[in-house]
């Protein structure tokens, strides 16, 4: 099977019937090249429905998953996007694709240079990726339209929620496995934050987010 055939699959029988029709989504779905994100030994995976290992106990989540994500930000030519997680580089690639934006954070190092490596390879050049621990967020570009967590965490991050713009969407996927709840957060205004539940799934858990923090007294 050749590797157009591949990715038409993909976005046909993996991600459009998991309900993505957004058109826009669809279609950079299929223009970014997700083969250029996997590691060499895995490529016969890249357009599985599968979370593919990356190394370091962390993976790609499948493509319906990252398409849901996507569909859900709503990313709109303006917006500017904080990543959590940008692990092999291919979420922020499919921000980058839509937003004004990214800046993406994590916190291996030897993953943040691949994928800043593969992302400036494929011409993002409206992508930021940064080593850190990002799990409380980036407020040197804060507020953010769109923030995509590409891990699961145990719990909400009021830290990240409160970096938002008025009107910004967070997608994160909470929970221990194997009971995961995927969640869209919306900044109303000020004070409030509105939170839709998705669907529910299993991804591999953010690098320090899966344990809930601990009461002090």
């Amino acid at each position: 099977m050749s590797i157009e055939h591949a990715r038409f699959n993909m976005v046909e029988q993996q991600i459009r019937t998991w309900d993505v029709l957004d058109s826009t989504v669809l279609d950079v779905c299929t223009r970014v090249n997700r083969e250029n994100y996997v590691p060499q030994n895995l490529q016969s995976l890249a357009f599985a429905d599968t979370e593919i290992e990356i190394g370091f106990g962390q993976h790609m989540m499948s493509p319906k998953i990252e398409a849901r994500a996507l569909q859900a930000l709503k990313i709109e030519s303006g917006d500017t996007v904080l990543e959590i997680g940008t692990g092999s580089g291919f979420m922020a690639a499919l921000l980058s694709s839509l937003a004004d934006r990214v800046d993406s954070l994590e916190i291996n190092a030897e993953l943040a240079t691949t994928a800043a490596e593969r992302l400036a390879s494929d011409g993002f050049d409206n992508c930021t990726v940064r080593e850190c621990d990002g799990i409380d967020g980036f407020i040197a570009n804060a507020p953010y339209d769109a923030i995509m967590l590409s891990g699961s965490c145990v719990e909400r991050r009021p830290k990240l929620e409160e970096l938002l713009a008025i009107g910004g969407r967070l997608f994160v996927v909470l929970g221990i496995a194997p009971v995961m709840q995927a969640i869209l957060v919306t900044r109303y205004d000020k004070e409030t934050w509105i939170s839709e539940d998705l669907f529910e799934t299993t991804i591999t858990p953010l690098i320090g987010a899966e344990k809930k923090r601990e009461f002090q007294f």
